[in-house]
């Protein structure tokens, strides 16, 4: 599934007034679904993200379920990194509680924050469960692809 094809799907979102749509293509599977502030939220399959950016070219424009994760210098410190460029959100909305802070427990699966890139917002979910040690970026800052985002020990 490329660029084109995703903003043809958002226009007839759009168009049709659909709040959520999800779609299967070529291996490829697609969730769109509207956020009450009018973000959008761009969710694919874990397996998808190589063939995406290969065929796009630009990791700016690829949604990942969740940023890929390195070892830190600290033992048992993972270190969770944007999976584009985009602008750091810590809520869902301006006026909501962040998703995570420092000393939060969280499990696999998580929301940890959004990166908006293209007017989308992208969930970074956790891929494992521990406990948040610092967040590297403030709310509402520019961040590059494979910046480090936040930091979580495993535990």
């Amino acid at each position: 599934m490329n660029i084109k094809e995703i903003k043809e799907l958002l226009e007839l979102m759009a168009e049709h007034n659909v709040g959520e749509i999800e779609i299967e293509k070529d291996n490829a599977k697609i969730k769109l679904r509207k956020m009450a502030n009018g973000g959008i939220v761009m969710q694919s399959a874990p397996q998808m993200m190589a063939p995406m950016q290969t065929a796009m070219q630009t990791p700016a424009q690829v949604s990942a379920p969740a940023a890929a994760a390195q070892a830190a210098d600290e033992e048992g410190v993972v270190i969770v990194r944007s999976p584009m460029v985009g602008t750091f959100y810590a809520s869902p909305a301006p006026d909501q509680p962040a998703y995570v802070s420092v000393g939060k427990a969280v499990k696999d699966g998580d929301v940890l924050c959004i990166v908006e890139a293209m007017k989308l917002m992208n969930e970074i979910k956790s891929e494992l469960s521990g406990t948040v040690t610092e967040i590297l970026v403030q709310n509402g800052q520019t961040v590059e692809y494979d910046q480090p985002i936040l930091k979580i020990k495993k535990g």
